[in-house]
């Protein structure tokens, strides 16, 4: 039986544009967000280790992919009144339910990563 969008009464549906399940999707599909959540999988880390376990994000796209993830509920912030400011990032209940998930994708690709890069020299 399919969920029902509780603000419209239509059942959720990914495959609709007008759905807010796409929207959902196109943040937990994004790279970043995979990467934010598999990191936070261990625990809690600050923002600087968080910048440092994922090479490449640059700090942008760190603080708005942080952001959006703390909208929708799936990582909590937390600041510590320090000077400076210590701000640390962990995943709320429903983040932790992504845990399995996205570390099975993770997984995933770096077992079939040599089969991939196969087909793409096959293709190329």
């Amino acid at each position: 039986m399919a969920t029902i969008h509780e603000l419209s009464g239509l059942p959720a549906d990914v495959y609709s544009a007008k759905c807010p399940t796409r929207e959902v999707l196109d943040t937990i599909a994004g790279k970043w967000t995979v990467l934010i959540v598999d990191a936070l999988a261990d625990g809690t880390l600050r923002y600087t280790d968080l910048r440092r376990r994922i090479d490449g994000i640059s700090q942008k796209m760190l603080t708005q992919t942080l952001r959006q993830l703390e909208t929708d509920g799936f990582v909590e912030r937390t600041v510590y009144p320090t000077v400076p400011p210590r701000v640390e990032y962990a995943l709320t209940d429903l983040g932790r339910s992504l845990r399995e998930p996205i570390t099975a994708l993770r997984e995933w690709i770096e077992t079939n990563i040599n089969r991939i890069e196969d087909a793409r020299r096959r293709t190329a």
